[in-house]
C-alpha cells in the first residue's frame, strides 16, 4: 500500500477539505413540530442509530438550524458523557436530522483528498482510538471532547484511490450487516402485527379475560449457574427496538435475576422501561443458566405457549403503559416491580391462532438468530481488517478475498 501523510484537523479545515461542527441547543419551545427530527447523542448507540420516536423542530426553525443538519457520509461523534467517543455514520439515503449540542460531525468538503466512508473507519481505527484515550478530559460530571480538542487530531491519509479502496472493503460488511439489520426488522413488524390479531393487547372486556401469569410467569426461578463464569447480560447490551442481544460478557456469579434461552429480558427502572430496553434470549447452550442487571425482569412463556410470546408482550404499548405506570421510587430511580408487572389482564387468545402464532414465530426468530451470529462474525472481520488495512500491513487483494468470501 502506498505511503500515507500525517496532517491535522486544522489543517484540513485550513486547506477547506474537512468541516466539523457540533449540534443545535434546542428549546422545549422550539420542539413538538413536524419538521425536521431532533438526533440526542442517546440515539447514537453501539448498534447504530436509534430514530423512532424522535422530537421535532417546528417548520419554521428551517433556517435557524440550517447549519446543524445532517448530510451523507458524514462521520458523528459524541462528545460528552461516559459514551463520548462513540461514532456514528450518516450513510447515504438516510433521512436527514439535526445534531443536538453533544454530537459532533466532520464532514468531506473534498471527496478527491479525503473520502467520507474512509473517515468514518478512520474514527473507530487505532489511531483515533489512542489520540481520544489522551484527549477526552474531565469536567466536574463527565468526561468532555470539545472542537478545539477535534482539530488538534492527528490523521493519517492513504492517496484517494486507497483511501476508496479500504471504505469499499469495510463498507461491503458494513453494508451486509445492514441488511441483516433490515430483515430482523421486517420479521418483528410482522410479527407484532400477528401478536396484535390474537387480541393480547386489546382492553379485557367480557367472560374471556385471563391474568397474564396464565401465559407468562414473571421471575421464574432457576438454580445457580454451573459455570465457573457464567454469561452475564448488562442493561446496555438490551435493544430499545430489537430482540436480539447482540453482546454478553461471562463473569464470576453475583447476584442478579437468572435467565435461560427462550425468556425475556426487560428493563424495569427509568429511563430504561420507557425506552424500551428490552431482549430476547437465544445464544447460550440448551440448559445453560445466565446472569443479568438485577434491573431486569425475567418474563418465560409457560408451557403450550410460545416462547416468543414473552417477547412480543414487553414490546406491547398498553403492557408497557401498565408497567410505567405502577414504577415506585424517587424521579430518576424509579422501577417497576416483577409482581406489579404481571398484575395484568388479558383476553385469551384462540388456542389455534395462539399456536400458529408460535409456528411462525420460531421459525423467524431461528432466521434471525442465524442473521445476529453471522453480524457478529461480520463485525469481528472488519474490527480485524480496519487496524490492518489502515497500516497497510494487508495487501488490499488480500482482503478483498477475504471479504469476498463473507458477503
Amino acid at each position: 500500500m502506498a505511503e500515507r501523510t500525517t496532517t491535522t484537523f486544522l489543517e484540513l479545515i485550513h486547506r477547506g477539505v474537512l468541516e466539523i461542527g457540533d449540534g443545535y441547543r434546542a428549546k422545549n419551545s422550539e420542539l413538538d413540530g413536524d419538521g425536521l427530527p431532533f438526533m440526542r447523542a442517546g440515539n447514537l448507540t453501539d448498534q447504530g442509530w436509534k430514530t423512532d420516536d424522535l422530537e421535532r423542530f417546528h417548520g419554521h426553525l428551517a433556517d435557524k438550524i440550517s447549519g446543524k443538519i445532517s448530510r451523507d457520509g458524514d462521520t458523528v461523534i459524541t462528545t460528552k458523557g461516559n459514551s463520548t467517543g462513540r461514532t456514528g455514520y450518516v450513510a447515504p439515503g438516510m433521512d436527514p436530522f439535526v445534531y443536538s449540542p453533544h454530537l459532533s460531525f466532520w464532514r468531506t468538503l473534498d471527496p478527491n483528498q479525503i473520502d467520507a466512508r474512509y473517515l468514518r473507519y478512520w474514527a473507530i481505527g487505532p489511531e483515533m482510538v489512542d489520540q481520544l484515550a489522551s484527549m477526552a478530559h474531565g469536567t466536574d460530571m463527565a468526561p468532555y471532547l470539545s472542537l478545539t480538542d477535534q482539530k488538534r487530531l492527528r490523521i493519517s491519509l492513504h492517496e484517494i484511490s486507497q483511501q476508496r479502496t479500504v471504505g469499499r472493503i469495510l463498507g461491503a460488511l458494513d453494508d451486509k450487516i445492514a441488511v441483516n439489520e433490515r430483515i430482523a426488522a421486517t420479521y418483528e413488524r410482522l410479527l407484532q402485527c400477528r401478536f396484535v390479531e390474537l387480541g393480547l393487547g386489546n382492553d379485557p372486556d367480557g367472560d374471556s379475560v385471563i391474568p397474564i401469569t396464565d401465559l407468562i410467569t414473571f421471575g421464574p426461578k432457576l438454580g445457580k449457574p454451573v459455570a465457573a463464569e457464567p454469561v452475564y447480560v448488562d442493561m446496555a447490551a438490551l435493544q430499545t427496538s430489537r430482540a436480539g442481544i447482540p453482546s454478553w460478557a461471562r463473569r464470576e456469579p453475583k447476584s442478579g435475576p437468572r435467565f435461560m434461552n427462550g425468556d425475556t429480558l426487560m428493563a424495569r427502572i427509568t429511563p430504561c422501561l420507557e425506552n424500551g430496553k428490552t431482549g430476547y434470549v437465544d445464544f447460550m447452550e440448551d440448559g445453560e443458566i445466565g446472569l443479568g442487571s438485577t434491573e431486569f425482569i425475567v418474563l418465560r412463556s409457560l408451557p403450550g405457549v410460545p416462547s416468543e410470546l414473552s417477547y412480543f408482550l414487553a414490546r406491547d404499548s398498553r403492557f408497557r403503559e401498565h408497567a410505567i405506570r405502577n414504577m415506585v421510587g424517587s424521579s430518576g430511580r424509579q422501577r417497576v416491580s416483577a409482581a406489579d408487572a404481571s398484575n395484568y389482564a388479558v383476553m385469551a387468545p384462540d388456542a389455534e391462532q395462539l399456536a400458529a402464532f408460535g409456528k411462525e414465530a420460531s421459525a423467524a426468530f431461528a432466521h434471525m438468530k442465524s442473521l445476529e451470529s453471522e453480524s457478529r462474525t461480520l463485525a469481528a472481520l472488519r474490527d480485524t481488517l480496519l487496524p490492518q488495512l489502515m497500516s497497510g500491513r494487508i495487501r488490499i487483494k488480500d482482503a478483498e478475498k477475504i471479504v469476498e468470501d463473507h458477503v
